[in-house]
């Protein structure tokens, strides 16, 4: 089975996002390091970094919304990968308007499926669903 692109550049946003939260390097220095030691498809690169410029320019916006749609669950408490994973749907979400609402949850649960545990899918597709409500999709 081939993986879309854009999926592994979510992959890739994903990693950087979790490798600089656990390591204290900026996402910057994270996405250099897997690019050097990881093979990295080279045209998911520039969507990953469109994904992350994102995610970093709209953080509180993105955090708010997830604090909001999240019942029960503060933010610090979420496994990274899961907040990590939320942030990057949920920026697509609020910004990437040619990206069909269901195509963003549905790759969000994809992404959950291969680098979370198994409760990450339907607690990411809750928070998701919830906030496709409020924005209206």
């Amino acid at each position: 089975m081939t993986v879309p692109i854009r999926r592994r550049a979510r992959e890739l946003a994903l990693q950087a996002l979790y490798q600089s939260e656990t390591t204290g390097q900026t996402v910057e220095e994270s996405f250099q390091l897997i690019r050097e030691n990881f093979q990295a498809n080279k045209r998911a690169v520039s969507y990953a970094l469109e994904l992350l410029a994102g995610v970093h320019d709209c953080l509180a916006e993105i955090d708010g919304h997830i604090s909001e749609h999240s019942i029960n669950w503060r933010l610090e408490r979420m496994n990274s990968v899961d907040r990590s994973i939320l942030r990057i749907a949920v920026y697509e979400l609020l910004r990437q308007k040619d990206i069909p609402v269901s195509v963003v949850i549905n790759e969000a649960i994809e992404v959950a499926v291969r680098y979370s545990d198994e409760d990450a899918p339907p607690f990411i597709n809750g928070i998701l669903d919830s906030l496709k409500n409020k924005l209206g999709g």
